[in-house]
């Protein structure tokens, strides 16, 4: 089968379409002919091995030090497709079952893929193609989980930072959904898109400083993690909740001392992808409430060129990596 494949850290051109073995599924697996993925930024992260320092060191070993080593050689985190064949352990799936799935690790930049039946995966939404479907699993999975922890009531006051992402454009839906005044920062390029899919109020981060507009917010989700945590926080009503989607070492530590200390809480608790979770959001898709937000589509051979964009912060939304097969 083609992969796209990367054997030593580096930029956009370390990365080739290659022949690799095609996988087979063990009892407890699918095997996905995968028909799209998405390329986010933190395949450029992982490619390019640009983390925080605090982060650096055991990244680099789980990931490969001198290099990357199997299966991370493969990127990837979201996939659609049709399931090809199934293990003899699997009763909820099976051949030819449309499917999106989030990966728990890397992979999806292939033609095939092998994955936990018992995983974040279900049939796709009756009302959309692979393409828009794939954008609901990884990053939308992430979005509903600090959407939730927002606890959010209608009528609340939300701002998003860096809505314009993968995890922003799902949240900035999610909040609407759910009722509450949603305002999202990100560049000015962004800003039509963002109020096209449910932002009450848009800010150009580049023009304005939300922390000093006056407002007080029920919740800040910072997706980016570049808000600055001491003026985010007088931001926040009494109550507030301060979300860190993209924590950083000193801002949970501060956050532990700011939830002891006051009624506000500073929240940093990662998402796990579980398949109940995909299952709602796939309600939401068929109810309408869901749309895919793609900014641009690339073909397996422009994975250089699409790792190039995603890789200069220009992106809004997804970017989709079509999988094509010589079948």
């Amino acid at each position: 089968m083609k992969a796209i494949v990367f054997r030593n850290y580096g930029p956009p051109n370390v990365l080739r379409v290659e022949e690799v073995e095609k996988p087979a599924p063990e009892d407890d697996e699918v095997l996905v002919k995968i028909h799209a993925a998405t390329v986010a930024t933190a395949d450029c992260e992982a490619r390019s091995f640009t983390f925080p320092l605090w982060f650096w060191l055991p990244l680099r070993f789980m990931f490969g030090v001198l290099k990357p080593r199997k299966p991370i050689q493969i990127l990837g985190q979201e996939l659609a497709g049709e399931i090809e064949a199934v293990g003899k352990g699997v009763k909820d799936f099976k051949k030819g079952d449309q499917v999106f799935a989030a990966i728990r690790g890397f992979g999806a930049h292939a033609e095939y893929k092998c994955l936990p039946a018992s995983g974040p995966m279900a049939t796709m939404p009756a009302n959309m193609p692979h393409e828009e479907a794939v954008t609901f699993t990884v990053f939308a999975l992430n979005a509903l989980h600090f959407i939730r922890k927002a606890d959010l009531q209608r009528g609340q006051k939300i701002l998003i930072n860096g809505a314009g992402s993968s995890i922003g454009t799902t949240a900035v839906q999610l909040a609407k959904h759910y009722g509450a005044e949603v305002t999202a920062v990100d560049s000015a390029g962004k800003l039509d898109m963002l109020g096209s899919i449910g932002a009450t109020h848009v800010i150009d981060y580049a023009k304005q400083d939300f922390t000093k507009n006056g407002v007080a917010y029920d919740v800040i989700l910072d997706v980016i993690g570049k808000s600055s945590y001491s003026r985010s926080l007088k931001a926040l009503s009494p109550e507030g909740r301060y979300i860190l989607a993209n924590p950083k070492a000193l801002p949970m530590l501060r956050g532990q001392w700011t939830n002891r200390t006051s009624a506000k809480k500073v929240m940093f608790e990662l998402a796990g992808e579980k398949p109940e979770d995909l299952i709602f959001l796939k309600g939401l898709i068929e109810a309408g409430a869901l749309k895919a937000v793609i900014d641009r589509r690339y073909r397996m051979e422009e994975i250089i060129e699409a790792h190039a964009y995603v890789a200069s912060g220009q992106k809004k939304g997804h970017v989709i990596l079509t999988i094509g097969h010589d079948d």
